[in-house]
C-alpha cells in the first residue's frame, strides 16, 4: 500500500477540547467523566458529556444539519486549527479528489427522539422537526463534507464501536484504488436517550466510574466525542503514519464478541501482516477496554495469543466514556499522541488488575519512546478493526 501519513488531527471529548487539553488530562490523570446529567435521563451512572455542545449554532446553508451530533462535529472542527488545515489541503488537491469518511452510530437520533416527544395534537411531526438532513445515519458525513468544502466521495461507516477506526482503512483503499488523492476521516457520536437506555437494558452500564481491566469493574460509562484527521500520501508535515489495518467480522452474536476472541485475534494479526511488523515491534497497545467483565477478559486473552509477551497497554475509556462510533478516532488520536509525545497513558481506575493482565496493563502513565502503536476497536455484531500507526 501507499505510504499514508496523518497530516493533521483533532479531538473533542469529555477529557478536553483540542490536543493540548487532552495532553493535560492524560498527564494529570484527570477524567472527564461526570455523574449523569443528560436531560430527561434518570439513570444512575456516569457519562462523558462534552461541555458547550448545546450552544453551537450552525448557520447559513449548514443550518439544515442542526442536531447534537453535528453541533459536536462543528465544535471539534474548530479545534487545533483543523479548518485551516483542511483549507490548505484544498490548495494541494482538487475538492473532487478529497474523500470524506465519517464513522457514527447515533447520528441525528437525539433530534429524532425530540421530534417524537413533541408530536402535535394530530400525532404528526411539527414543521420545525421535519429536517431530512438530520434524520439520517449519513448526516454527519454530509455535514463535514459541506462544512469543509469537500466534493470527493462521501461515505458513512456505521459498524458500531469499530466505525471510526474503519474509516482509515476505507480512506487507504480509496487512495490506493485512485478514487481520491487524500481524505478527511473521523468519527462523531453524541449522547442520546436511545443509547443510554439501550445499554442499560443490556445491563452493561456501570453506576460508578468505569474501571477497565480491574477485577472490580461493573460495566461501561457512555460518552460522546468528535475527532478528525487528514490522511495523505505526501503531506507537507506528518504527525504519524498509517502502517497497517485489519478488519474482521465474528458473526457470532448481535451484542457479544466471540468467546475466544477469534475475530479480535485475526484483526490484530492482519494489521501486523499488512504493516510488515512482528508483534515484538509494537511498543504500546490502546485497548478497546470497555470495562465490561466479558469484553475485557476476551481482549486480554486475545492479546496474549497474538503477543507472546504483550507490550504496555491501557484503555483510555475511563477518561472519555465509551464513545461508540467515535471510539476508533478517539483512541487513534490518543495512540498518535503516545507516538509523538513519548507518553503512554495509564488505564485509569485500574487499581487491582485481572491476574492475566497485571503484567502489561499500565496502572500509571509512563514516559517511553515507541516507534509503533496498535489501537483496537471491537464493536457489536463482532465488527473488529485494528490499526497500527508508526512514528512520522
Amino acid at each position: 500500500m501507499k505510504d499514508l501519513h496523518i497530516a493533521a488531527m483533532t479531538l473533542t471529548c469529555a477529557a478536553g477540547s483540542g490536543l493540548d487539553a487532552l495532553r493535560a488530562s492524560l498527564r494529570d490523570g484527570a477524567s472527564g467523566l461526570r455523574r449523569n446529567d443528560y436531560p430527561n435521563c434518570e439513570l444512575d451512572t456516569w457519562i462523558g458529556r462534552v461541555e458547550g455542545v448545546e450552544n453551537v449554532i450552525l448557520e447559513g446553508d449548514l443550518a439544515r444539519f442542526q442536531c447534537r451530533n453535528n453541533q459536536l462535529a462543528a465544535l471539534a472542527l474548530d479545534q487545533d486549527g483543523f479548518r485551516a488545515q483542511a483549507a490548505a489541503l484544498l490548495e494541494r488537491h482538487r475538492p473532487e479528489r478529497i474523500a470524506c469518511i465519517v464513522g457514527t452510530s447515533t447520528a441525528g437520533i437525539s433530534s429524532t427522539e425530540q421530534a417524537f416527544r413533541e408530536l402535535d395534537e394530530a400525532g404528526e411531526f411539527r414543521p420545525e422537526h421535519v429536517m431530512p438532513w438530520v434524520h439520517t445515519p449519513h448526516t454527519s458525513a454530509a455535514y463535514v463534507a459541506a462544512a469543509l468544502g469537500l466534493e470527493g466521495p462521501v461515505q458513512t461507516v456505521s459498524t458500531a464501536c469499530s466505525s471510526s477506526a474503519k474509516v482509515f482503512a476505507t480512506a487507504a483503499r480509496l487512495i490506493e484504488s485512485g478514487w481520491a488523492d487524500a481524505a478527511v476521516v473521523g468519527g462523531v457520536d453524541s449522547l442520546c436517550l436511545s443509547v443510554l437506555y439501550g445499554f442499560h437494558s443490556l445491563e452493561l452500564v456501570s453506576p460508578d466510574p468505569c474501571r477497565p481491566f480491574d477485577r472490580a469493574r461493573r460495566g461501561l460509562n457512555l460518552g460522546e466525542a468528535a475527532g478528525f484527521a487528514i490522511v495523505e500520501p505526501q503531506p507537507e508535515a506528518s504527525l504519524g503514519r498509517l502502517l497497517g489495518w485489519g478488519e474482521t467480522s465474528d458473526a457470532h452474536h448481535m451484542a457479544s464478541p466471540h468467546p475466544e476472541g477469534a475475530g479480535a485475534i485475526a484483526a490484530m494479526r492482519q494489521a501486523l501482516e499488512r504493516a510488515g511488523l512482528a508483534p515484538g515491534e509494537i511498543g504500546y497497545v490502546n485497548c478497546h477496554g470497555t470495562a465490561t467483565p466479558m469484553n475485557d477478559r476476551i481482549e486480554t486473552a486475545a492479546l496474549r495469543t497474538v503477543f507472546t509477551d504483550p507490550p504496555p497497554a491501557s484503555s483510555t475509556k475511563a477518561w472519555t466514556g465509551h464513545t461508540l462510533g467515535a471510539a476508533g478516532i478517539t483512541e487513534t488520536v490518543f495512540s498518535l499522541l503516545s507516538l509523538s509525545d513519548g507518553f503512554l497513558p495509564a488505564s485509569l481506575n485500574c487499581e487491582d488488575p485481572e491476574p492475566d493482565a497485571a503484567d502489561f496493563i499500565l496502572r500509571e502513565g509512563r514516559r517511553q519512546k515507541v516507534d509503533a502503536v496498535m489501537s483496537n476497536s471491537f464493536g457489536f455484531g463482532g465488527s473488529n478493526c485494528t490499526l497500527i500507526m508508526g512514528a512520522a
